[in-house]
């Protein structure tokens, strides 16, 4: 039996594999409300074989999106458009999961492909972000420190729009605390300068984080799977470390996380990454501390032997993949196709499945 499409139970959920989809930002939103491209974008990675397929960072306050062209969940229309995404997934056989986020101080970006790059100003559709410090990240507009009456309205904000996924059939809600945005933010203290209960010590810097956590728990009950996205390192010195990370990640586990979703950077702009084919699993294995927290290992992988090596060593509990899903949206098929294992395809898709 391959370890990579044997099932793994969490709470009350079973995915069929370990073999799921990241959540990647399309920039292809319009006022936080899907399309769709996301339909169709999403649907196709159940058709392939996913176990589960997170839907990209989903902004929990206008404000809290990367760009102008987010998603969002901060309205009822926003909630009613990702619906049918959902069943989509499901009629395929998937499980839909959503990555709910605040972007902070990265917040108000061009997306990828604008001809203009940095903050967006106020007079092309962009706002005023927030974050734990007034410190911008490199090239940004300075953001506004958050009070404690800024920080309760985040903690509300991500109940709510956890409800709100909930409400829409998602199967699975992660909390977005990498790569550079708000929650991230507070657990770094390159970016937190704080001096309150949110700064300073490590269990201050994560306060937010389990705050949210708690939060999102509460509305999740007690059989809906919650991931949490950490960025183990800045990959800078000073920044958060590894170690610090799997302190944190069992702190989330006490607070009710089901599995820590292991990445990495993003904080900084003069961070340094030395990347090669999962760059990012030892982080993971660090995080996983031999079994304690279930986690999920991502960062280039690309094959169907080596997620399975990963597995395999005892490094993670589930791979995440994103760029190989992009070239091969049968990511999974093929994946199963190459290690002999038994499961289930489409059957418009039979006629591949064994020459």
């Amino acid at each position: 039996m391959s370890l990579l499409f044997s099932p793994l139970t969490i709470r009350s959920t079973t995915f069929r594999n370990r073999l799921w989809v990241s959540p990647m930002c399309m920039y292809s939103a319009l006022d936080g409300v899907a399309q769709e491209w996301h339909h169709a974008h999403l649907a196709q990675f159940a058709s392939g074989g996913a176990g589960l397929i997170v839907a990209e960072a989903t902004a929990v306050v206008p404000e809290g999106r990367i760009s102008p062209r987010d998603l969002g969940l901060w309205t009822d229309e926003q909630r009613d458009a990702l619906a049918p995404v959902v069943r989509a997934i499901h009629d395929r056989g998937s499980l839909a999961g959503i990555q709910l986020a605040h972007a902070g101080r990265k917040a108000s970006t061009w997306w990828p492909w604008a001809p203009e790059r940095g903050s967006v100003p106020a007079t092309e559709g962009g706002w005023t972000t927030v974050a734990p410090s007034a410190v911008a990240f490199d090239g940004f507009a300075d953001p506004v420190a958050l009070d404690a009456a800024g920080i309760d309205r985040v903690v509300e904000a991500f109940a709510t729009s956890a409800r709100r996924a909930l409400d829409a059939g998602f199967d699975v809600l992660e909390l977005h605390g990498a790569h550079g945005y708000l929650l991230h933010q507070f657990l770094s203290p390159l970016s937190n300068h704080r001096d309150d209960e949110y700064g300073g010590s490590l269990h201050n810097r994560a306060r937010l984080l389990l705050r949210v956590l708690d939060a999102v728990r509460a509305t999740a009950g007690d059989d809906v799977p919650v991931f949490v996205r950490i960025s183990a390192t800045d990959h800078a010195e000073g920044g958060f470390t590894p170690d610090e990370a799997a302190v944190v990640g069992a702190w989330a586990t006490e607070h009710g996380a089901d599995l820590i979703d292991v990445s990495s950077g993003g904080l900084v702009a003069h961070q340094r990454i030395a990347v090669s084919p999962g760059y990012q699993v030892p982080l993971a294995e660090t995080v996983r501390q031999g079994g304690r927290i279930p986690v999920s290992a991502v960062g280039l992988i690309t094959a169907a032997a080596q997620a399975e090596q990963v597995l395999a060593d005892g490094a993670a509990d589930a791979i995440f993949a994103g760029r190989e899903w992009l070239r091969d949206p049968h990511f999974a098929l093929r994946a199963a196709h190459e290690l002999g294992a038994e499961v289930a395809w489409p059957p418009q898709y039979e006629r591949a499945r064994w020459r």
